[in-house]
């Protein structure tokens, strides 16, 4: 069976597509998946590791009154991060995580708690799935799999 970041890559290469990513909790594991397959800068333009909340605002362009008001850990700072990096690098499309890999709670939202976004030429699209993992690196990996499956399925 093929590997999602090669499935993602082919799938971009159909459509002409690229994509950059924005990465909270994954902390750049999406980026390291899909760099890991030969050829990948032919769809795949970069991406910002925004782990701290003030660099999601003065990088990424979400908005800081939000932030403040909800945390960094919400459906709609994700799509704000995944049309900031979109526009930042130029991608046909953006995907963005944040969420809470543990062990401790965020913003009060519990480990495991997950947003993921898509943004592109049909517009946005935020998920907010349920995480099954428990550890840490169960729920980055979990994580990166779901932007995977996201991203996949609005590519195609």
């Amino acid at each position: 069976m093929i590997d999602r970041p090669t499935r993602v890559l082919a799938a971009l290469r159909l459509n002409d597509a690229t994509v950059a990513i924005a990465e909270s909790l994954t902390g750049g594991l999406v980026g390291m998946q899909l760099t890991a397959v030969p050829g990948a800068s032919d769809a795949f333009r970069g991406g910002v590791i925004a782990y701290a909340t003030d660099v999601k605002a003065s990088v990424l362009g979400v908005d800081a009154g939000l932030l403040e008001r909800e945390g960094a850990v919400h459906p709609e700072v994700a799509g704000q991060m995944a049309t900031g990096v979109r526009s930042l690098l130029g991608a046909t499309y953006g995907l963005a995580l944040t969420g809470v890999a543990g062990p401790d709670p965020q913003d009060g939202k519990a480990p495991g708690t997950l947003h993921v976004a898509v943004d592109g030429p049909a517009g946005l699209t935020v998920d907010s799935p349920a995480i099954t993992a428990t550890d840490r690196a169960g729920i980055r990996d979990e994580a990166a799999r779901v932007a995977f499956d996201l991203l996949l399925a609005v590519v195609r």
